[in-house]
């Protein structure tokens, strides 16, 4: 058994969860500090401001293919991208204390369920764009063959408004990005019954209530004082458990 819990925070692309992450380090530093990170391989290039050994370990898709023939590493297709997880080091890391991944819910739901973390406490958290309330409204009034393309123009809008941020103009390769991205949203979406606690969010990544006004406000507090509540073990009104089947 080892000593430190393997906190997981995932959900679809833009949905938050950086700048969940980032609150949590200004305003509650005593829960944040204590965090080592997981950091994968990623054969992307990184996005403005992202650095090489903290965001991501970037490298050559060829590099990271590589990796599938060692021992202690998982390699995975995420949205097109080739992403890769030393287990190894993982464990080496939870060894002294506990450990967040915050990232992509196809890594996270693997680190939840890989028999190779046996033996290792986990906790995650799901970001959802939507509520359950949502859900069951959506499927009620539009059907559930309208839902996908609904999860999807919400994840777009909230991707589009993020890129603008970061570029003035944009590419049809971003346009491309934000399109897989966002496709994949829906299929991201039906993994949340996985996860012992679901934030129903709609302050996305794009959203100035995480820090236009210094405090977070809206969807994006309510998150921020509900993820600092389950990281001390306590209950959270916000927080909601999806059952199997909530999304077809």
């Amino acid at each position: 058994m080892t000593e430190g819990k393997l906190i997981v925070l995932a959900g679809p692309s833009c949905v938050g969860k950086s700048p969940l992450e980032k609150a949590l380090a200004r305003f509650h530093p005593e829960l944040r500090a204590p965090l080592r990170p997981v950091v994968l391989y990623n054969d992307r290039a990184p996005r403005p401001g992202e650095i090489d050994g903290v965001d991501y370990h970037f490298r050559d898709r060829q590099s990271i293919r590589a990796l599938e023939e060692r021992e202690n590493h998982v390699v995975m297709d995420v949205r097109g991208d080739l992403q890769a997880l030393d287990v190894e080091a993982l464990r080496h890391d939870l060894a002294s204390g506990d450990v967040l991944f915050e990232g992509n819910p196809f890594v996270g739901r693997r680190l939840m369920t890989d028999p190779a973390l046996d033996g290792v406490r986990r906790s995650g958290v799901f970001m959802a764009p939507l509520s359950r309330d949502e859900i069951l409204f959506l499927r009620k009034t539009a059907g559930d063959s309208a839902l996908p393309g609904l999860v999807t123009d919400v994840m777009r809008r909230k991707l589009l408004r993020r890129t603008r941020k970061q570029k003035s103009e944009l590419s049809l390769k971003d346009l491309e990005n934000i399109e897989t991205r966002a496709g994949s949203a829906y299929r991201e979406l039906k993994m949340a019954h996985e996860f012992d606690a679901v934030l129903p969010n709609h302050d996305g990544e794009d959203s100035d209530n995480w820090d236009a006004f210094y405090y977070p406000l809206g969807d994006a507090r309510a998150s921020l004082q509900a993820f600092a509540a389950l990281l001390r073990g306590e209950p959270s009104a916000f927080a909601e458990t999806w059952e199997d089947g909530l999304v077809p």
